[in-house]
Formats: structure tokens, sequence, C-alpha cells
């Protein structure tokens, strides 16, 4: 007893075919169901072949991603040559084939657009170069060096970002202009050392500099450990300041450096009590590691999900360790999280419906190669053909070592 449908039928064994051009081709088997089950789900298989030559016909309408297209079609194309599915196969076929013309159309088109882009992108670095030019090319007693620097630089950001999300150009072309930005980047900068190195009142605003950093770090002492970032702040400020020249940069630094040892002093002893604090956590935590271990999510993964998320609880209330410790307690607790979200994603793997039906297909497939292997060997052994009985034993063993390992794996 078989059932059919225009495009493919189900013989006795669950066997389903598609008809093709008057032609049947086995397309699969769906052992365990009713044959209109079994028919249903290869016409299903269809119905997404079917949806994905929708959805390229709607993007080729809509004239979208033309190199993706491409590979879009050529991909439907592959699966639709012996497809396992029920339906009008040879209809999927014709729609697919009936879009390469407008997909060529589009893909000239969008190569027309490419140039005029790069086009596009060459008159933005052009313009970009000009100001570069010009700022470069001012009279240096009447630059503004704040501003044109300032300026400089975002034509520099504005370079790189063309450069890096606008569309290719050609290399020789953006190499020449490459090569005039940075000569005006390079005569720009010249141009700014000069002429600062000339000017004595940057020596003097040094000087000022500094002893307003002296003074604000002198001010900071008396807060203790606490001023230790205000400090720092101050220390960088002090590194860009620049040095200004004679014993008077030496003694603002011995000044400022015995402001900053007087802190750092209060600061080394307020870390001797966050030790021993840290010390009595690290404690606590490798308590809490010591009780994590009794977690065993192969015998029960719900209960294991609630004791890890009770120890996660306690870990965060442990506070911090030091540092040291930092990694190597860290990683252990890691690495209990990490059995309970394994055990949890081989739950999952195992009641996997998907994955089910894909193992019992292969069981099927393997199960009816030893059938056939085993009458091959039955009549090896009859005729004594030793070579084929050899041949035969071998590939035998293979397939059923196979399924072992199959159904195991749904075990």
């Amino acid at each position: 007893m078989s059932t059919n449908n225009t495009f493919g039928r189900v013989d006795a064994d669950n066997n389903v075919f598609v008809i093709e051009a008057g032609q049947e081709r086995k397309v699969g088997q769906y052992p365990g169901v009713s044959p209109e089950e079994a028919l249903a789900y290869f016409e299903r298989k269809f119905s997404d072949l079917n949806a994905q030559v929708r959805l390229l016909e709607q993007r080729v309408a809509g004239k979208l991603d033309a190199a993706g297209l491409q590979k879009a079609a050529a991909k439907l194309t592959q699966e639709l040559t012996e497809p396992a599915a029920v339906g009008d196969i040879a209809d999927l076929r014709r729609r697919v084939s009936n879009l390469d013309e407008k997909i060529r159309a589009l893909t000239s088109e969008k190569s027309e657009q490419n140039k005029e882009a790069a086009h596009k992108s060459l008159a933005e670095r052009e313009a970009i170069v000009a100001q570069a030019e010009t700022i470069s090319n001012q009279d240096a007693s009447k630059t503004q060096w704040k501003n044109s620097a300032a300026e400089m630089a975002a034509l520099f950001d504005k370079w790189q970002a063309v450069q890096k999300s606008g569309p290719k150009v050609s290399k020789s072309d953006a190499d020449a202009l490459w090569k005039r930005f940075s000569a005006a980047r390079t005569k720009f900068d010249a141009a700014k050392r000069q002429y600062f190195a000339s000017l004595d009142a940057t020596n003097k605003q040094a000087r000022n500099a500094k002893n307003e950093i002296v003074a604000q770090a002198e001010a900071l002492v008396s807060r203790g450990a606490e001023a230790t970032a205000d400090y720092r702040k101050l220390l960088d400020a002090w590194k860009s300041s620049g040095r200004t020249p004679g014993k008077s940069d030496d003694a603002l630094w011995s000044r400022f450096k015995a402001a900053g040892d007087a802190i750092f002093a209060a600061r080394a002893s307020e870390v001797v009590v966050e030790s021993a604090e840290q010390n009595e956590n690290l404690e606590a935590k490798l308590a809490i590691l010591k009780d994590a271990a009794s977690i065993d999510p192969q015998k029960d993964l719900a209960t294991a999900k609630k004791q890890l998320l009770a120890i996660q609880q306690r870990w965060e209330k442990a506070g911090r360790v030091p540092k040291d410790k930092l990694r190597e307690t860290e990683d252990k607790l890691r690495a209990i999280e990490q059995s309970v979200r394994k055990a949890e994603e081989e739950h999952w793997r195992k009641t996997d419906p998907a994955a089910i039906d894909r193992s019992n297909g292969v069981i099927s497939q393997l199960e009816d190669s030893i059938a056939k292997l085993e009458a091959d060997l039955a009549a090896a052994m009859a005729k004594k053909d030793a070579k084929a009985t050899e041949k035969a034993t071998e590939a035998l063993n293979a397939r059923k070592a196979w399924l072992e390992v199959v159904v195991a794996s749904m075990k």
C-alpha cells in the first residue's frame, strides 16, 4: 500500500519518492509514522525551498545586495540539483534560472555605482589635501597655532575615516594624494616647532604652571591617602608642562615629590589594612569553593543550578581578595560554572527534537546498509569467495561500529 500526490509517493516501508519529469527519485525514509506524515515531512522540505526562492525573488525585485544575490542564487541552484523534498522542483529551478539575467543587470549597475562612488571619494580626498596645503602655507607670524593644529588633526581624522569606511579607489591615485597630504602635515609640524622653539615666553609659562602644580600638591598632603588620585592627575600635569631651564625646575620637583611621598606613605598604611581585609575575604572564598566542589550537574542538573546560584551570591558578598590570588580563585569558580553550563548544553542537545530527527535518520540509513551488507556477506560465503567475504565483513563491521556510536550519542 502506498500514499501518492501529484509530485511524490510513499511506499509500504515509508520510503518517500519525488516524481520529476515522469521519473521517480527516492528522497528519504521516515519510519514510525503514517504514510501521510512521512510525505508531509518532505513536502515541508519543499516549502522551505520555495520560501528561499520567494525570498530571493523579493530581494532581486528590491535590488538588494547584488553581490549577495549572486551567491544566494548559486547556492539555491546547487541545493535544487537533487533536493530531499517533494513538490514541483522543476518550477523552483525555472524560477531561480529566470533571475539570472536580472541579477547580472543589478551587478552591472552596482559596478557603475562603485565607480561613481570611487570618483567622489577621490574628490573628497583632494579637498582634504587642498585644505591641508592651505594651512601649511600660512604666514607663521600670523598663524593661530592651536586652531590650525586642531584643523590639521581634524583633516587627518577625516582622511582616515574616508580611507577606512569609504569606497575603494585606485592605489596609485590614493598614494599620490597621501604623499601631498603627508608633505603638508610635515611642513606644518616643522614650522610649528620652529616657531615655539623661539619663544622665551614658553619657559615662563611652564615655570608658572609648575609653581601652581606644586602649590596644589602641597595642599593635598593634609587629605592623606584619599588625595592619591588627585596627586596622580597633578603628576600627569607636571609631565605635560615641559621642562624649564636652570636649577629652579629641580627645586620645584623636590617640593612636588616630597608632597607625593607623604601622600603615598599614607596610602601605604591604608593598603596594609585593606590587605588584611582581603586576606579574610580570601579565606571566605576558599571556603565557598570547598562547598561548591560538591555541586554535581551530572547527578541532578536542576539542583546543581540552584546550588550554583547560591554560591555565586555568597561569592559576591565575600568581597575583594588580594590581586595575586584573584585569578586563581576566579578560575576555580569559573570551572564550576563551566561544568554546570556544559551539563545544561548537553541536556539540551539530547532533548533537541531536530537533533533526534537527524540521528534517527542516520540510524535508519545505517540499518538498511547493514542489512544489505549481511546479504552480500552471506552470498560471498555461499560462493566461497574469500576476497568478497573479507570485503563485505570489513564494510559490515564498520557500519555496525558507526551505528553503535550514533546510538550511544542519543543516550
